[in-house]
């Protein structure tokens, strides 16, 4: 049955309370702009349910009466899969209300989680019982779990632990229809026929509403070595990882990529922040090892850089004496980040190859886009252990919205068709959304299409929940 907009919000509120229902102007718009300050259109008002069941009677109001709806975590997103549409009207739901900690099992290595619970909170409780969620991101301080599934979000400490597909083993979640399904089950081994687990992670809110999670903890690491080197080149920071893998073996964390055009944009960024070392080099690399017994991590790490220097693949570098001076190192790394906002609007890409494939692929992609404009500055880095890379461009100033507009998608265009010859993906961790919608399409088959189609119908044959993510909304 239909009914209009007014009596719809009547209706939400009389369900949730006044407090849970916003449909304001001056009250929603954090929720309508995503990090990066991207806007589309205006939601029919924003709902913030406080459990599991007040989300399964949105949905399946919803559900009853023709209601488009998007789900919605911490606005940390970079594909515009959690705005609300421009097109038709949705409802937001936002989960920011549900942000318990349930449980914690350090016995198990398990926690258990709603799905509005911010990543550092998480990863702070589980610290607290000298547990390690290694989920690491820049956005940790605002990004929500429920979120980190939806769009199995990846981060600097993938090549150890993996994505958060290999970090979640059991999730609550409400069907398009309003039916709760509980896959809440700390199980490090489940084989019961299909994993429907592992079908909502990644699904972008298109298949379901994500409301809580297990876990997978580790034990606390209780000492970590970090350093900042720099390198001759890209390849030579490829050279150095596969000799770090096989000399460090699990204990390596993490392994950045960073060229000195960030280094700079994060001292914009930061006053706090001076150069690590005397002299400036093109490429740096960020690396850290971090481990839970007895072991002698600076003896290692020092055997490395000697290694390192002997077969000139490192220059110079520092290592860090203190967790301050570790994070301050690290501070480079999520400044760089905010350097490249403050210089205005930009191209961001998230694309992945095979490791071996690194360097060649960088320098190709830097060619072709500097063919395209000889002033823009392109910045290559990214997690070298995982073969994610970002390369990304600051283009030249003093130009229209729409020129920038125009110059991008030739940017962007120019480096899929190189990450294709190397065999790559588009999107190695955003995921598809909104933005990589096109070139997606044009790069998966027919077959993938219908099944991806398919699944879809199964979860929600009226298409009203993130209708238009991932897929076209007459394929859903």
């Amino acid at each position: 049955m239909t009914i209009n907009d007014a009596e719809i919000i009547v209706q939400l509120t009389a369900m949730l309370g006044t407090n849970a229902v916003l449909h304001e102007d001056e009250d929603i718009g954090r929720y309508i702009r995503d990090w990066a300050g991207n806007q589309l259109g205006r939601p029919l008002a924003i709902v913030r349910p406080r459990s599991t069941e007040e989300v399964s009677q949105v949905v399946r109001f919803c559900h009853e009466h023709g209601i488009a709806s998007v789900p919605q975590g911490g606005h940390t997103g970079l594909v515009g899969g959690a705005l609300p549409d421009d097109v038709r009207s949705e409802l937001v739901i936002s989960l920011e209300r549900m942000n318990r900690i349930r449980s914690i099992d350090p016995l198990s290595f398990t926690m258990a989680v709603d799905s509005g619970c911010v990543l550092e909170e998480a990863k702070q409780a589980a610290a607290e019982q000298s547990c390690f969620f290694p989920l690491s991101l820049g956005a940790q301080g605002s990004c929500q779990i429920g979120g980190n599934i939806a769009t199995n979000a990846g981060g600097v400490n993938v090549l150890r632990y993996g994505m958060m597909r290999q970090l979640v083993l059991g999730l609550e979640v409400v069907l398009p229809d309003g039916r709760i399904w509980n896959g809440m089950k700390g199980l490090h081994k489940d084989n019961r026929g299909y994993n429907l687990t592992q079908l909502f992670i990644g699904s972008e809110g298109t298949l379901g509403v994500v409301t809580g999670a297990v876990l997978k903890l580790f034990p606390l690491p209780e000492q970590s070595q970090t350093a900042l080197l720099a390198v001759p080149s890209v390849e030579a920071a490829v050279k150095l990882y596969t000799l770090a893998r096989r000399a460090c073996s699990d204990l390596l964390s993490a392994f950045e990529l960073i060229p000195r055009q960030c280094m700079e944009l994060a001292f914009e960024a930061s006053s706090q922040l001076s150069d690590p070392l005397d002299n400036e080099y093109s490429y740096y690399v960020l690396m850290e090892l971090a481990a839970a017994g007895p072991v002698d991590l600076t003896t290692m790490l020092e055997h490395l850089l000697e290694r390192g220097m002997e077969e000139e693949m490192v220059l110079d570098g520092v290592l860090a004496s203190s967790s301050a001076q570790a994070a301050q190192l690290w501070q480079i790394r999520e400044s760089m980040v905010e350097g490249q906002l403050m210089r205005g609007k930009h191209l961001r890409t998230d694309v992945s190859v095979p490791i071996a494939s690194i360097a060649a692929c960088v320098a190709e992609a830097s060619e072709a886009m500097a063919a395209i404009s000889t002033e823009a500055i392109v910045i290559a880095y990214g997690h070298i252990g995982d073969g994610n890379l970002h390369i990304n461009v600051l283009p030249p100033t003093d130009q229209s919205d729409a020129a920038l507009s125009e110059l991008f998608h030739r940017l962007e265009e120019a480096l899929f068709e190189v990450v294709d010859r190397f065999d790559g993906s588009i999107s190695a961790e955003h995921g598809i959304g909104r933005t990589k919608q096109a070139a997606y399409l044009v790069r998966s088959t027919d077959t993938e299409q219908q099944l991806f189609a398919g699944i879809k119908h199964v979860f929600d044959p009226q298409g009203l929940m993130s209708a238009g993510r991932i897929l076209p909304p007459d394929q859903t």
